[in-house]
């Protein structure tokens, strides 16, 4: 077969003019993320602003119930060795769970199986203007009418100020790990390239959180912990365009700045492509298949992973063009003549 297998396809060598482009490019990603600012800041109102909280960021109830029967207590007079070991329990059906607290007013119900499955978490919203313990109780009585036989474990109530405390905790932790990435490719490279790096991440996180707020997506923890994941992945991309960018500083000493970036990128252009276009495809089955708790996350990680390759290409590179590299003065290096007499 002529194109088998596909990924033949792919020329292993290109020429495209990236840096030709970099004006129009730049002018859409500040125009893009400004919109995305907006939409996540707009209105001014805590804790999540144009965000659609979850309940990690907003409060509320969490029950924890289980189908497994109560621990056997000794009796007086009896050892450990003689306690009966546990009875394992029926499969908790999540989806008559979700279907079962849908359409009561207790915004986006979560539910998280645990241990062998026959435990469970429900997370849930108490309306307002309605007391919280009367609202967990009323829970507690349409799951026991859905599901006899189940015990409840745990419960607690999360408020708005631990909440609010939660969410600038996960917004610390999006900025550390970015100013961690700038010393890191500081280190590795120069200052101009960990500028370029951060200025793409940033560039991925707004759009990210823009695409969250466009959607009216829910955010939570599981969405930080995607888009720390989309850092990483990002970060990963720029560094493997820096790093041949500064082979190619190093063997082209006199080529000028913009055809050593183009020169750079395309050369590692094919392995950008195969790398992303991997991940997405296994987000894609993951979102399909993977039900209504790791659609979100899904999606948000192939939105990421396309927006981080744009931004190594786009962004990142480009930054480093407008504020120049340090390059050695050396002539290159001329091919050795072979035949020619040798001087001493």
């Amino acid at each position: 077969m002529k194109f088998w297998p596909l990924i033949k396809i792919i020329p292993m060598k290109t020429n495209f003019r990236f840096v030709a482009f970099s004006k129009y490019a730049a002018g859409i990603s500040v125009a893009l993320s400004i919109a995305a600012l907006a939409a996540v800041l707009i209105p001014f109102e805590g804790p999540c602003g144009g965000l659609n909280c979850g309940i990690d960021f907003r409060g509320g109830t969490i029950l924890e119930f289980t189908t497994q029967p109560a621990p056997a207590t000794a009796t007086p007079g009896q050892g450990a060795a003689n306690t009966a070991p546990a009875t394992p329990g029926k499969q908790i059906d999540l989806g008559v769970v979700r279907e079962t607290l849908s359409g009561r007013g207790l915004g986006e119900v979560g539910v998280q199986a645990y241990g062998d499955g026959s435990s469970a978490m429900v997370r849930f919203e108490t309306p307002k203007g309605k007391d919280a313990n009367a609202v967990k109780s009323e829970v507690r009585r349409t799951l026991e009418s859905k599901m006899p036989g189940i015990r409840f474990t745990n419960d607690a109530t999360v408020g708005a100020k631990v909440s609010g405390e939660l969410f600038l905790s996960g917004i610390l932790a999006l900025l550390v790990a970015i100013g961690l990435m700038l010393v890191y490719i500081w280190f590795r490279f120069e200052l101009q390239f960990g500028l370029g790096a951060v200025i793409g991440l940033f560039h991925d996180v707004f759009l990210t959180f823009g695409m969250i707020a466009l959607f009216d997506m829910e955010f939570s923890l599981t969405t930080i912990a995607a888009i720390l994941t989309i850092i990483g992945y990002s970060m990963n991309d720029t560094v493997v365009v820096f790093d041949r960018l500064r082979e190619n500083l190093r063997k082209y000493k006199r080529m000028p700045l913009r055809e050593v970036i183009d020169l750079s990128v395309n050369e590692t252009l094919s392995r950008t492509i195969i790398t992303g276009l991997t991940a997405v495809l296994a987000l894609t089955g993951l979102a399909v298949f993977g039900g209504e708790a790791l659609f979100g996350f899904s999606v948000i990680m192939i939105v990421g992973i396309i927006l981080g390759t744009y931004s190594s290409i786009y962004v990142a590179a480009p930054v480093i063009l407008l504020w120049g590299v340090k390059r050695g003065v050396e002539d290159e290096p001329e091919p050795i003549k072979f035949g020619a007499a040798s001087r001493p």
